[in-house]
């Protein structure tokens, strides 16, 4: 499932002192001086900060109509270009590189262009040049490159290093090297982090700065820029969700839920006025959902997803598709089987079916419904090669191999292959390790230990959940997990900490497990009283 984010809630124009330098309370401190005139330079500096805060499709206005207020503007035209450049989200295919090259002919013709403005306008000129053999990565490496010379030519520019940094970050996502990946994003960090203490009311370097901070060992680097980001940009729900990126990568359960909710109300707003897509609702709502399972709130969790429902001027097919993809986590990490097994397959595009199938297989199997989930299996087949396709047809790489997925192991587990189901969940755990498990995900090293209690062997499930939990601190799943582990291992003492440490994390919280970690609690305490 692939979405998208973002929103504004006006345009405002911006303050100037003598150096062109933004001073906007909506957007955060951007400083761009162009060759155009006053007031295309006025809309100039807000696309840029547009730019920063991923809010595209207002950006690309922004710089129309700074090309229409000065139809020499050069830099106007490769705003335009550069607003179809979505670098974190999807990448552009033929007719966008086509688009983004008419951008760049303007720009070229335009008359009104210093030294600086015409190595933004190259760079991107390396980025959308027209070669059908160029690779994504390839493509993404070279733009990276010309974003390096620019930044050695200006030092100074702060918005070029934030872009350098973003390009990145962009390379890092899109190379499959674990070893190359961390190199950029700690590259990124060095580059943005003491720019970003520079430059604190700068929307590129605390947003970018988050993301190359987006993965477990490097998310402490990026708490500072989370924490301060939403108030850099207060009129942006992207801006107002992207901290709980970090907060998800350390647990912090509360700010992701504040987060979240304010951003839904933002991006609601600002669809409202036209001023953004669906897409930036629905993307908080995924971390809002999460966010309320890992905080012990399963009513409130379901109410995240009846709410997709009510996504202001979203597609029927995108509203069934987030709460399919809501219901298929919610049932799994509840561990509610029948209901996971249940699941309706939504009538949407085939692509997008795999969570439902998914889902199903796992619930399937826990239940014991071999012959059920084979079917459900043969079917979530059709949809992968349909979406090897589809991503083939965009000219994404094929993956370097295939691997058993969670269902598959599951089903292996329920036919009775539990030492080949072992084997394999161990195998998943360990490269879902080396590649940094997605921040949302179950993640296999978790199942590893639940496959294990299945198996009654608790003391070594304690050891896998504690694992789980280096790399996605104050997992409910994980904590209960070493609990109950510890607990039938005999170490009532230890099981006890761990039970106390997840209702503390769950203040509120309504899921029955909490009740079980409450009883553990009070005996332990009797016990002890007594003696």
């Amino acid at each position: 499932m692939r979405f998208l984010r973002l929103a504004l809630c006006g345009f405002v124009m911006l303050r100037f002192d003598g150096n062109l330098h933004a001073q906007d309370a909506s957007l955060g401190n951007v400083n761009f001086p162009s060759s155009c005139n006053a007031s295309a330079q006025s809309l100039v500096t807000t696309g840029v900060a547009l730019l920063h805060s991923f809010q595209f499709q207002q950006a690309k206005q922004t710089f129309q109509d700074a090309a229409k207020s000065d139809a020499q503007c050069a830099i106007a035209y490769w705003g335009q270009t550069m607003s179809l450049y979505h670098q974190l989200w999807d990448f552009p295919q033929e007719d966008t590189l086509r688009e983004g090259r008419e951008y760049l002919a303007k720009s070229e013709k335009a008359t009104s262009a210093s030294p600086r403005e015409r190595a933004y306008i190259a760079a991107a000129e390396v980025f959308y040049r027209d070669d059908s053999n160029l690779k994504h990565l390839q493509r993404a490496q070279d733009y990276s490159g010309a974003l390096a010379k620019l930044h050695r030519s200006f030092p100074d520019d702060v918005e070029g290093a934030a872009f350098y940094g973003l390009s990145l970050i962009a390379i890092a996502m899109d190379d499959d090297d674990h070893d190359h990946q961390t190199a950029k994003r700690r590259q990124a960090i060095a580059l943005l982090d003491p720019l970003f203490r520079a430059h604190p009311d700068n929307p590129g370097l605390a947003h970018y700065l988050i993301h190359a901070a987006d993965t477990p060992e490097f998310a402490m680097q990026g708490l500072e820029a989370a924490r301060r980001y939403a108030k850099i940009a207060p009129d942006s729900s992207h801006a107002i969700h992207m901290p709980s990126h970090i907060f998800v990568r350390l647990g912090l359960w509360r700010e992701s839920v504040a987060s979240n909710i304010a951003a839904i109300d933002s991006g609601a707003r600002a669809a409202e006025k036209h001023l953004a897509e669906a897409h930036y609702q629905a993307h908080a709502m995924d971390f809002l959902n999460y966010s309320y399972l890992q905080n012990g709130q399963e009513a409130k969790a379901r109410e995240v997803i009846a709410s997709a429902q009510n996504i202001v001027h979203g597609g029927e097919d995108e509203k069934a598709e987030l709460a399919s993809w809501l219901s298929s986590r919610t049932a799994r990490e509840l561990h509610r089987w029948k209901e996971a097994a249940e699941l309706p397959i939504p009538k949407i595009k085939l692509v997008e079916q795999d969570s439902a199938y998914g889902a199903r297989i796992v619930g399937k199997a826990h239940l014991g419904d071999v012959a059920g989930a084979r079917m459900d299996l043969e079917k979530l087949k059709e949809v992968w090669a349909a979406q090897k396709k589809q991503l083939a047809e965009e000219g994404y790489p094929a993956a370097k191999e295939d691997h058993l997925g969670a269902g598959e192991i599951w089903l292996l587990f329920a036919e009775g292959k539990r030492d080949h189901a072992l084997e394999e969940m161990r195998a998943a755990a360990d490269r879902e390790d080396a590649a940094r498990p997605d921040s949302l995900a179950i993640p296999f090293r978790e199942q590893l230990g639940d496959i294990l209690l299945e198996l009654k062997r608790p003391s070594e499930a304690a050891i896998e959940y504690k694992t789980a939990l280096k790399n996605s601190p104050n997992r409910f799943n994980s904590l209960y997990g070493v609990a109950r582990s510890l607990e039938l291992a005999g170490d009532a003492v230890g099981a006890n900490g761990y039970y106390a440490k997840l209702v503390q994390l769950s203040s509120g919280g309504d899921r029955p497990e909490l009740a079980e970690a409450r009883m553990a609690i009070s005996k332990r305490e009797s016990a002890a009283a007594r003696h």
